[in-house]
């Protein structure tokens, strides 16, 4: 585990991130044959990372059907949700369930990840009010996740966590520096176009965008590919 978070932390983006969690929980976590990260929003569902054509297969039908543990634990901020066999769920997803088993997958568990670097435990009131990612989603045959499998579970969750914060903030700080960059390669070419100090140069880029409803960034990326700046209206 120490050394799946030293990984994770090296990681290069946040889809990198996403797809060795997803990996390492097939490899860490007793009796888990397939793993995968959801994010809902609005209501529906989205996969960011699966661990394989089974995984994709389960996700997929969770999204048509809008229905499953993994799509309510995502949906509703369920800190841990885990059914240890699917022949024994009830009514409670009824057009999941059938659909599931002949697919194979007997036993599923569901854990929130937190984009702030934290993983709740098994309280809800822990949840309200804090934005979530999505659900780290286990799957395996009926009785293959066990309460066990369900610690290794939730200290991996903590450290996906972590390591989504690591590398979300990574990514926007890449980002920032980018804009800054393209934003200052505009500011110079309109100083030299127009003879202009470098305030009176991004005074003029921050009117255009202004006036243009055109976003500072993209037209500083106009400027510097086209040598042009959009006329005002």
């Amino acid at each position: 585990m120490a050394r799946l978070a030293r990984d994770l932390q090296g990681r290069s983006s946040v889809q990198a991130t996403l797809d060795r969690i997803v990996a390492a929980s097939t490899e860490l976590v007793d009796g888990c044959t397939d793993a995968s990260i959801t994010a809902v929003h609005r209501g529906r569902a989205r996969p960011l990372a699966v661990s394989g054509p089974l995984a994709r297969d389960i996700e997929r039908l969770q999204a048509d059907l809008r229905e499953g543990p993994c799509f309510e634990a995502a949906r509703d901020g369920t800190p841990a949700l885990q059914v240890p066999d699917l022949a024994r769920a009830g009514d409670h997803w009824p057009r999941f369930v059938p659909r599931a088993r002949a697919l194979g997958v007997g036993s599923v568990m569901a854990v929130l990840l937190l984009p702030d670097g934290h993983a709740p435990r098994n309280d809800p009131r822990q949840v309200p009010g804090l934005p979530n990612l999505g659900a780290l989603n286990l799957y395996a045959r009926p009785g293959g996740l066990t309460a066990g499998s369900a610690r290794t579970a939730e200290l991996l969750a903590c450290h996906a966590s972590v390591a989504l914060a690591a590398a979300r903030a990574d990514q926007t700080l890449r980002a920032a520096v980018v804009s800054r960059q393209v934003i200052g390669e505009a500011v110079g070419i309109l100083m030299e176009r127009h003879k202009l100090t470098s305030r009176q140069a991004f005074a003029l880029l921050a009117r255009t965008s202004q006036d243009s409803n055109v976003k500072l960034r993209e037209l500083a990326e106009h400027l510097t590919t086209t040598g042009e700046l959009p006329r005002r209206p």
